[in-house]
């Protein structure tokens, strides 16, 4: 789905006003769900998640933490939920034999990199990993998830977007009000400018961590060139504006819903449309898994990596993490 336009920031009307019994019930019902503990793992978990719907970054953060515990040669494990797949878990991602109907895209994207495990039940997927050697769990996304007691929970925050209209659903993007989800959590991480004053609306004393998004090496070969840049995900112009960063010249964009999932009609019209504009076809990494294989050698990807402006700073949130991991019998 897209997000409908009255929950930006600065999204008035009489929408939300007449939505906001709603939010009210929404946000009580997940604080009656989250006041339940979960299940405390023998190892140490990390969530990174968010207090609006769609995405913020927390892919990104999460597989930057798991290369992180992996260099402390931390056998680390990623769990999510795997939103978009059919399978309902506890099951681990087989990039060779599932593809993003089964798992989600995200899940796709971590299983390239470390073993992955998708599940509507996060504990029951803790639980699998853990007896397959996972000595920590990284969860993509989860902090509105009781199952599994955290041992460090980050909220990753969209500088671009913030946290919308600053209603919860469905009068806004939040999942909770903001000062409950902060409140769970040990850090907040910021990627990019602040343009919403998202970090005013956070408790005084959260520590705050700063990140940027980092085109690819690919994007260097872009440079100067005309490309056609599409993509399915929560906010597109992060991504457009990645690519001018990196020094291309956008002929043409076009925005899909988050999730979207493209078929060969929509890849034929696109390839023509690129071509028509004789531009490179580029994409996400994200959007590539959800692209029909017999297309992929036409697009381009270009991948970001997170740029920390104090590494140290989450180096030193890891510590307590690195201190839990069991010490081998």
């Amino acid at each position: 789905m897209r997000a409908p336009e009255f929950w930006s920031g600065g999204g008035g009307g009489v929408a939300p006003i007449l939505l906001s019994p709603f939010s009210a019930l929404y946000a009580a019902a997940t604080a009656r769900r989250m006041a339940h503990p979960g299940w405390q793992a023998p190892v140490p978990v990390v969530c990174c998640g968010n207090a609006t719907a769609g995405g913020a970054g927390k892919t990104t953060v999460a597989l930057d933490l798991g290369r992180r515990l992996g260099n402390r040669s931390i056998g680390a494990h990623f769990l999510l939920r795997g939103y978009g797949g059919r399978i309902k878990g506890p099951a681990r991602v087989d990039p060779a034999q599932h593809d993003s109907t089964a798992v989600g895209d995200e899940a796709l994207l971590l299983a390239a990199e470390r073993p992955t495990w998708v599940a509507a039940d996060r504990a029951a997927a803790a639980q699998a990993a853990i007896a397959a050697g996972a000595q920590a769990i990284v969860m993509d996304d989860g902090l509105q998830n009781p199952t599994l007691a955290k041992d460090l929970s980050l909220l990753v925050i969209d500088g671009s977007y913030g946290f919308g209209n600053g209603r919860v659903i469905p009068a806004g993007p939040l999942r909770e009000p903001v000062a409950a989800a902060a409140s769970r959590c040990n850090a907040a991480i910021l990627i990019g400018d602040d343009e919403t004053g998202a970090l005013a609306q956070l408790p005084p004393g959260l520590p705050v961590l700063r990140a940027r998004l980092k085109p690819g090496p690919e994007a260097e070969l872009l440079a100067g060139q005309p490309v056609f840049a599409f993509c399915g995900i929560a906010n597109p112009r992060k991504f457009f504006a990645t690519l001018q960063e990196a020094g291309a010249f956008l002929a043409g964009r076009q925005a899909y819903a988050d999730h979207y999932p493209f078929d060969e009609g929509d890849l034929r019209d696109l390839l023509a449309e690129a071509d028509s504009l004789r531009a490179t076809p580029v994409t996400t990494r994200k959007d590539f898994v959800r692209i029909p294989p017999a297309f992929r050698n036409r697009v381009t990807v270009v991948t970001v990596q997170l740029e920390w402006e104090e590494p140290a700073a989450i180096e030193l949130l890891l510590d307590p993490v690195a201190a839990r991991v069991p010490v081998p019998a």
